[in-house]
């Protein structure tokens, strides 16, 4: 199994039909990394699989070159008009061995690098590499959930109407949990339209959506970006490697602004 640690995920909710086409656009543009779910409400994960076989196919990538992400959705979160990946009459438990075997299908892999459920349950770990959940915005249920089983991944949204989930990512950061965000950018038009912000894209040449996604890096997070816009995605990725000389204060001032 791969241990890539990636930088930046794409996601593929609500793509549809365009979910093949646009996860393979995202791939040939560099991502290694991507993020979906057992949810045909809003995620096509079949199509995901097609997207990955045909890399495979055609362009020889290899499984253990790239990291797969998907989730367990109960009832609630599921469209009941179109087939559901498991039995909702079944335990808790089955349920996830079944959506858990359902994505192994769907994707056409022997194995997840990450899965996010909403409760800790136990997982075959020749099977699923990191457990993790998401939408938790208390501490205390981290901490809850940690004396179960110690959870190796949080996915959040990271923005501006929960003053970017300060106290959640503090605790990750400090308990060596994989923190990450969505809504990065889509959440926080005032951190897009910050004057620091803009003052450093403009003296780097850069944009300020990459400006924002190299900050989060240097504090630990993991973006997902959902863009369909292939230069959009060659500018996520290359955010990696813009080096934040020359607009140290700027730098200093923004990250005051959103940490405090």
């Amino acid at each position: 199994m791969n241990a890539l640690k990636p930088k930046v995920i794409y996601g593929t909710a609500w793509k549809g039909e365009r979910t093949t086409q646009l996860v393979m656009n995202a791939f040939l543009q560099g991502f290694r990394a991507l993020d979906t779910a057992c949810q045909p409400k809003h995620y096509r994960e079949d199509l995901v699989g097609e997207a990955l076989e045909r890399l495979q196919y055609r362009h020889g990538l290899l499984r253990k070159e790239y990291h797969i992400q998907t989730k367990f959705t109960p009832i609630g979160g599921q469209d009941l008009n179109k087939p559901l990946p498991y039995n909702p009459r079944d335990s808790v438990t089955d349920q996830i061995e079944s959506s858990l075997a359902t994505s192994l299908r769907n994707l056409r892999t022997s194995y997840l690098d990450s899965y996010l459920l909403h409760s800790p349950l136990q997982i075959d770990a020749g099977t699923v590499r990191k457990i993790g959940i998401s939408n938790v915005y208390d501490v205390r249920m981290l901490i809850t959930l940690g004396q179960l089983r110690k959870v190796q991944v949080v996915q959040n949204r990271w923005y501006e109407g929960n003053n970017w989930d300060r106290e959640v990512w503090q605790y990750c950061r400090d308990n060596d949990i994989e923190y990450q965000s969505f809504w990065t950018l889509t959440g926080s038009p005032s951190l897009l339209a910050h004057p620091t912000i803009l003052a450093a894209a403009a003296k780097l040449d850069a944009t300020p959506a990459q400006i924002i996604f190299k900050l989060v890096q240097l504090h630990d997070i993991i973006s997902l970006t959902g863009t369909s816009n292939e230069l959009h995605m060659q500018q996520d990725l290359a955010a990696e490697r813009i080096a934040l000389e020359g607009v140290e204060e700027e730098i200093r001032i923004v990250t005051k602004f959103i940490w405090g």
